[in-house]
């Protein structure tokens, strides 16, 4: 059976949230994204991420959860110096996970970072526009 369409891209992601206000201030200042629009009604607020949102909501449920419930989210930056991304998380407090390196993703290769955000969702920044690596 023919699928009657095509995904072209992350749309959104939704972050459940026990600390938005913590959370926000992560996304908008050591990530750089804008807040779009928020609604008040269910506590919502959009972030913009490139072609993308990510959308913060408050963990009404705030149960402690043995592990998160995505494993990561991956964004895609337009870097010529990881190098320099690295510091930035540094200087941010950001843990980060492992070292950069070259992965493949929608975009092709390209030198990428994991990391954590405040409440424990990993989150991988990746550039595109590297050579493969040798086999």
């Amino acid at each position: 059976m023919a699928v009657p369409f095509e995904v072209e891209e992350l749309d959104h992601v939704v972050l459940r949230c026990s600390d938005q206000q913590r959370m926000l201030g992560f996304y908008l200042n050591v990530l750089g994204l804008v807040e779009e629009r928020r609604l008040e009604a269910i506590g919502l607020i959009q972030l913009r991420a490139g072609r993308s949102l990510i959308d913060l909501v408050p963990d009404v449920d705030a149960t402690p959860r043995e592990r998160p419930n995505v494993d990561h989210v991956c964004l895609a930056i337009a870097t010529r110096d990881m190098d320099a991304v690295v510091r930035h998380l540094a200087a941010a407090g950001v843990e980060t996970i492992g070292e950069p390196m070259v992965r493949y993703g929608a975009r092709g290769y390209g030198a990428s970072i994991y990391l954590r955000d405040p409440e424990g969702n990993v989150l991988e920044l990746k550039s595109s526009g590297e050579p493969a690596p040798a086999a």
